[in-house]
């Protein structure tokens, strides 16, 4: 068996994971995989060594599109702004997207990463790697003024967190849009830095 048919044996079994998991409506063990795929637990073993195994691998499948999506907007020549807005608007056009398609399917994986949250860790720090190349090309060209890399990263992911969580696009649903993600990657670089603008300055608050 080439390493071709081994690829895509897993990609068959992965897909078949994904479709019991929709229709029971929790995560499978690979012994309910094998019994489902018809084949011999040890076949099962030797595709996914460990149970997490099987799990990392439905995450690859989740993840490879917005992967795909960072990659191409990194190593494109757009304008640093449009990059930005590129970098979260994609992403979060195919997870809208998703989520309108079947709500309560989309619910259950995110139910289902959030308990598997040290290995979807992984991916949410893969962002942070892909957004900090964003963040030094954008200070290169003189903006988010004195700001160190994890400092402006740290409130950006603030400031776009409800175009990026999952939890939050639930609860938002069609009050979140494009245009309004514009608007905030405009604000963004209009005024993100390091100075201070007066609104620390209280030293309590006052009544009028």
């Amino acid at each position: 068996m080439t390493q071709d048919d081994l690829q895509e044996e897993r990609g068959g079994l992965v897909r078949l994971a994904m479709r019991l998991i929709e229709r029971r409506g929790s995560e499978v063990s690979r012994a309910i995989l094998a019994s489902e795929a018809e084949i011999a637990r040890s076949r099962i073993d030797a595709i996914f060594p460990e149970e997490d195994d099987l799990f990392q691998a439905i995450l690859e499948d989740w993840y490879a599109p917005d992967i795909a999506i960072m990659e191409e907007v990194i190593e494109s020549d757009l304008p640093i702004q449009r990059k930005f807005y590129e970098f979260f608007a994609r992403r979060f056009a195919r997870e809208m997207d998703r989520y309108r398609q079947d709500p309560a399917q989309f619910a259950l994986y995110v139910e289902l990463g959030t308990a598997r949250l040290e290995q979807v860790r992984g991916y949410i720090d893969l962002a942070d790697h892909y957004m900090s190349i964003l963040v030094a090309e954008a200070q290169a060209e003189g903006f988010f003024a004195d700001l160190k890399i994890d400092q402006a990263m740290s409130l950006i992911n603030q400031m776009v967190i409800c175009y990026t969580s999952p939890q939050v696009m639930m609860m938002l649903g069609d009050r979140l849009t494009e245009e309004k993600l514009g608007q905030i990657i405009d604000t963004l670089f209009a005024g993100l830095t390091a100075k201070k603008g007066g609104a620390r300055g209280v030293a309590s608050l006052k009544l009028a």
